[in-house]
């Protein structure tokens, strides 16, 4: 057996982030196709409910009535994190740039914040885009639990994994560490 439990000679296939846009431009991937490239695989994303989608509009409607010319905020769009993932978390918070990225997707060093909602993908996130987020070395991620009504906040990667991890609920309070100035109870985006 090969590394990857399979049969000698038989092996997995990564996709670089070219080759994945290759598929999308032939028509392998179609507009209305829910995927990710994660780790050179392609993942189906779940269907998005109401209250994922409810909580992302809160929060899309939230940062952007507050970070008018501060930063762009970007809604289920790619960020390339590296040659084999390209993630689209729910929100991200991006450096502002004149062309709002229509050159090309923002990459970690543009990234500010990342907020993934979680519901049925809650042990997917932690699991799968977590570790990623943390190798590319995005500063801050935020997972928000539907399940749980909490905010896990994680910030300072080091050597593939967040040093700071904390969660929080209820009416505690956060702010992302570039906007110190922004507060948002725990509780907000679930209401």
């Amino acid at each position: 057996m090969s590394a990857s439990g399979a049969p000698p000679g038989i092996e997995r296939r990564r996709f670089t982030t070219d080759e994945y846009h290759q598929l999308a431009e032939v028509g392998i991937l179609g507009a209305d196709d829910r995927v990710e490239l994660l780790a050179g695989e392609i993942w189906e994303a779940a269907a998005v409910g109401s209250p994922h989608a409810g909580c992302v509009n809160r929060l899309s409607t939230w940062f952007s009535a507050r970070l008018a010319g501060r930063a762009i905020v970007a809604v289920q769009n790619p960020v390339r994190l590296d040659e084999h993932s390209e993630p689209e978390p729910d929100l991200a918070l991006l450096r502002p740039r004149r062309d709002f990225y229509a050159g090309g997707h923002p990459t970690p060093a543009d990234v500010l914040l990342l907020i993934e909602v979680c519901d049925a993908s809650w042990s997917f996130d932690r699991r799968v885009k977590l570790p990623l987020y943390a190798r590319a070395e995005v500063p801050e991620v935020w997972l928000l639990h539907l399940d749980g009504r909490a905010l896990h906040i994680f910030r300072r990667p080091d050597g593939g994994a967040f040093r700071e991890i904390r969660a929080v609920g209820g009416a505690e309070r956060a702010s992302p560490e570039a906007f110190p100035d922004l507060v948002l109870a725990a509780s907000d985006p679930f209401t």
